[in-house]
């Protein structure tokens, strides 16, 4: 049968196509570099971690694949066998919070056929200051609230991850609240009673700081209005007021 031995040698010629892909398909290659790194940063050396001759890169037509609209984020220099940046890499633009950001790109060889994929695992440094969502925190309390009263505040927030992120916030020493912290609730807590006829505003300066070298750090200013109460009883200037009566005399001029 024609019919027959056509499809099955169609079959045969299809699979030793499929075998031969699936041998010019080599292991992963990986490496780490950190984020915002100038175009040229040497990532790593593709040819000395293949084992092969950086002159022959040039011959084989040594390339990044950008096929599929696959940006290419690295390049291969072919006089060297580096690996090279291709654009400065904004980890939090690409990744976000992600604990790991990977990139996949693909190195493709010639004259034998050779398909290596590459990982590259972008590291996060500390390029981002704490941030508040506001300027101000305006803050009203009237002055006949108890001591221990809380008032909850914005946190701040980091586009870093991990220690470089927002670890710890500190409070302008003042003597009147404290501020206590219990994960990502941030509270300004009322530690000596309030009294507006003393002082009817307070300005306080709350700083967030994160964990990376140099430390990071932003700021934003708590405005707390002091309310008035109902808490004096009028007074008089002094104890005893004494009244003396007159006498008027009304003069006729005769007009």
């Amino acid at each position: 049968n024609v019919l027959a031995v056509s499809l099955f040698t169609s079959y045969i010629c299809g699979f030793a196509f499929f075998l031969l892909m699936l041998h010019s398909v080599y292991g992963d290659l990986s490496y780490s570099f950190p984020e915002e790194m100038k175009r040229g940063y040497v990532i790593g050396n593709v040819a000395k971690d293949l084992g092969l001759e950086a002159s022959r890169l040039s011959a084989r037509n040594a390339r990044i694949d950008t096929t599929g609209n696959r940006k290419r984020y690295c390049d291969v220099k072919l006089s060297t066998g580096e690996l090279i940046a291709a654009e400065r890499i904004d980890r939090e633009g690409l990744c976000g919070k992600k604990a790991s950001c990977v990139l996949k790109q693909e190195l493709v060889l010639e004259n034998p056929l050779e398909l290596h994929r590459i990982s590259l695992h972008v590291q996060d440094i500390n390029d981002n200051s704490p941030q508040f969502n506001e300027d101000m925190i305006d803050i009203e309390i009237r002055e006949s609230a108890d001591e221990g009263a809380r008032f909850r505040l914005g946190e701040a927030h980091d586009a870093d991850i991990g220690q470089h992120s927002v670890q710890k916030y500190t409070l302008e020493r003042n003597d009147n609240f404290v501020l206590i912290v219990d994960k990502d609730n941030v509270e300004l807590v009322l530690d000596k009673e309030l009294d507006r006829e003393q002082r009817h505003d307070l300005k306080l300066l709350l700083t967030a700081l994160d964990g990376g070298t140099p430390q990071r750090s932003g700021t934003v200013v708590i405005h707390v209005t002091v309310l008035d109460a109902n808490d004096n009883a009028p007074v008089f200037s002094q104890a005893t007021y004494k009244a003396k009566r007159y006498s008027m005399l009304w003069l006729n001029d005769g007009g």
